[in-house]
């Protein structure tokens, strides 16, 4: 018998909203929010920390459901993780870059970014015009951690904003990681 793998929510800076498909996946999914310490001011360190503990408490090991600064910390937390086992998968969505000069002092903790491949089978969805992140540095960032890219074409930061609902070509990219 299949049982599906614990699903967790990483949202970025400033969490998602009720209106955000991370959220209604959640509600959907039976997935897990990684809640954070202070959505506001992140801090690698205490990001990194918490989802740690989160994977130890599972059962099994997760899928990873990232968004924005979400991503960061995936690739962060694998870098330094001796754990990295507990995660069998990761969609990472619209990546945030905290290295661009307007987001360096919110998100200064976060530089340099981890730039190492992936020890679990990723796929990274960007936006054309995505205002926290260009195509070309979601390239470079899906390149590095050895990710699948998938571009969506203009869907601004992939987010409540962008008017995708439940998202169902998003759920699709999430049942094929579940799958593998």
């Amino acid at each position: 018998m299949s049982t599906s793998p614990p699903i967790l929510i990483l949202p970025g800076w400033q969490n998602s909203g009720p209106a955000h498909w991370q959220s209604l996946w959640q509600d959907q999914l039976g997935g897990i929010r990684v809640e954070q310490h202070d959505w506001m001011r992140p801090l690698r360190g205490d990001w990194i920390a918490r989802l740690e503990d989160v994977l130890l408490s599972l059962h099994a090991p997760a899928v990873l459901v990232a968004h924005s600064m979400g991503c960061q910390l995936v690739a962060a937390w694998a870098a330094h993780s001796k754990n990295s086992q507990r995660v069998k998968a990761a969609l990472l969505v619209a990546p945030g870059d905290a290295e661009r000069e307007e987001l360096r002092p919110v998100l200064g903790s976060w530089s340099p970014l981890v730039l190492k491949p992936l020890p679990f089978p990723s796929t990274l969805v960007a936006s054309t015009d995505d205002p926290y992140c260009t195509l070309v540095r979601a390239t470079q960032f899906a390149n590095a951690w050895g990710s699948q890219l998938v571009n969506i074409g203009a869907r601004g930061h992939i987010n409540a904003d962008s008017g995708l609902g439940n998202w169902p070509d998003g759920r699709a990219l999430l049942q094929e990681l579940i799958q593998i």
